[in-house]
């Protein structure tokens, strides 16, 4: 690889394995992940990218991408080869009469929502704060507003993006519209993206926290929350469920709220029903600034912390599965393992699946485990159990997965993230990235490089 060619015509820095600091910019969130690229280019402008995407090219390497690095894969890494990094990229204009915000690809969600926080608007973002603006949004975007307002793809105006070829184009629904089609979930297949435009809400003031209660009430605590979650919630009303454990290790069931309408007195009454569920034993329940409720889980999952996932939708929550998740709750071998059942529906789930890449959209749940560690000598057990843990609970699996919460050898269930969908994003791969030049992804491959493959559940087409 010939760093000095790229160098010639690249503004940003550039980091080598001899150059300082070279062990600092190769961390990524997962501290699991090790990699040693050849080179790390932090891109500094569009024309940064183009730059590296047409060395790459040159070269014929296959650059992995990185805006957050926060992909529990570590799909932003890769060893002995080219890092395209935007995360210097941070530029947001903000049109408050309009509500949109286009924003650069390197920009956190934190960053994101103090600068749309200072017009009084918020868009969907992520759980964690420190998460990328770019890769959520890209393969879907599941978070706190989706029940009114939809994910963060369904909220994307336009992508500014630079192909295979070295080329930037805009995809929007008049501009590259199969192109724009294929990047609302299709995660990073089809180019670097430099800048997305979002459509904003008039969202400040929100209602969330922890209801608490022992893990030893789990199981009657969660089938109230089933029962809660599927009697016809608000739009405005996202109801998670948690087993985390206290700092003195005491494993609790968690049921977190998040209301975002306007009536705040609304939400109140019904986040108040959450107490009745079982024996509070905390309650942190409160209005709140909307950045605040952004990151009140960034504590649970810091930046170098080993992790690995397994995740899989569910449509129902019967009684039996919710003892299997007690059951492997109650012997999780990490006190910061965060296994979490995401419920969702309103807005997220009225999209019709064609409409965008991401297919997921009847009302349900995602079950994510996000098992989190710090000592190595660990890794055997966590990833055993969280294994197992999947495992017992893939018989009431919806047959679909998040492509976001896919861990490195997911590789085989990339199908199972599109569905139906699936056919039509390998077209849009043929056509923009013919040679597959973007592959280090959750990888949608051509169609001239497509093994056979299994059929995909029907669940997902009906």
């Amino acid at each position: 690889m010939n760093i000095d060619s790229l160098r010639r015509r690249f503004s940003g820095e550039i980091f080598t394995p001899d150059s300082p600091g070279y062990d600092a910019a190769r961390r990524i969130w997962n501290g699991m992940i090790d990699r040693k690229p050849a080179a790390i280019a932090y891109c500094k402008t569009p024309e940064d990218a183009i730059a590296a995407v047409q060395f790459a090219t040159e070269q014929d390497i296959y650059p992995a991408v990185r805006a957050g690095g926060h992909n529990v894969a570590g799909l932003a890494i890769v060893d002995d080869g080219l890092v395209i990094d935007v995360s210097q990229m941070k530029s947001i204009q903000v049109d408050a009469g309009a509500r949109i915000a286009r924003a650069q690809t390197g920009l956190l969600w934190g960053e994101f929502d103090t600068a749309t926080q200072a017009h009084g608007l918020a868009t969907t973002g992520g759980l964690i704060s420190t998460t990328g603006v770019a890769g959520l949004t890209l393969g879907g975007g599941v978070g706190w507003l989706m029940g009114k307002c939809g994910l963060s793809c369904d909220n994307t105006l336009s992508y500014d993006l630079v192909t295979a070829t070295g080329d930037a184009i805009r995809a929007s629904d008049t501009e590259n519209p199969d192109l724009f089609w294929a990047l609302k979930g299709g995660a990073g297949n089809f180019g670097v993206a430099t800048s997305i435009t979002f459509r904003l809400y008039p969202i400040t003031t929100v209602i969330s926290g922890f209801v608490m209660y022992s893990l030893a009430e789990g199981r009657d605590v969660l089938k109230r929350y089933r029962d809660f979650t599927m009697s016809g919630l608000p739009d405005e009303l996202i109801v998670y469920a948690a087993v985390i454990r206290l700092p003195d290790g005491t494993p609790t069931v968690a049921i977190i709220p998040a209301y975002c309408g306007s009536d705040l007195s609304a939400g109140e009454s019904y986040i108040a029903k959450l107490n009745e569920f079982g024996s509070v034993i905390a309650n942190t329940t409160q209005q709140m600034p909307y950045t605040a409720m952004q990151k009140m889980l960034d504590p649970f999952a810091p930046a170098g912390i080993r992790s690995y996932w397994k995740s899989n939708f569910v449509h129902t929550l019967p009684d039996a599965a919710i003892d299997v998740f007690v059951d492997f709750a109650d012997r999780c071998p990490s006190p910061q393992t965060f296994s979490i059942l995401e419920h969702s529906h309103g807005a997220a789930a009225r999209v019709p699946l064609s409409d965008t890449a991401f297919p997921m959209r009847a009302e349900g749940y995602d079950l994510v485990i996000l098992s989190l560690w710090q000592d190595p000598q660990r890794d055997a057990d966590n990833i055993a159990w969280t294994r197992e843990f999947y495992s017992a609970m893939r018989g009431w699996s919806a047959g679909s997965v998040y492509v976001n919460a896919l861990s490195e050898d997911d590789k085989a269930r990339v199908h199972e993230a599109y569905g139906s969908n699936y056919e039509r994003l390998q077209k849009a791969k043929t056509k923009y990235d013919p040679t597959n030049r973007f592959r280090r992804n959750q990888n949608i491959a051509p169609a001239a490089q497509q093994p056979d493959q299994p059929a995909v559940n029907a669940a997902l087409s009906a």
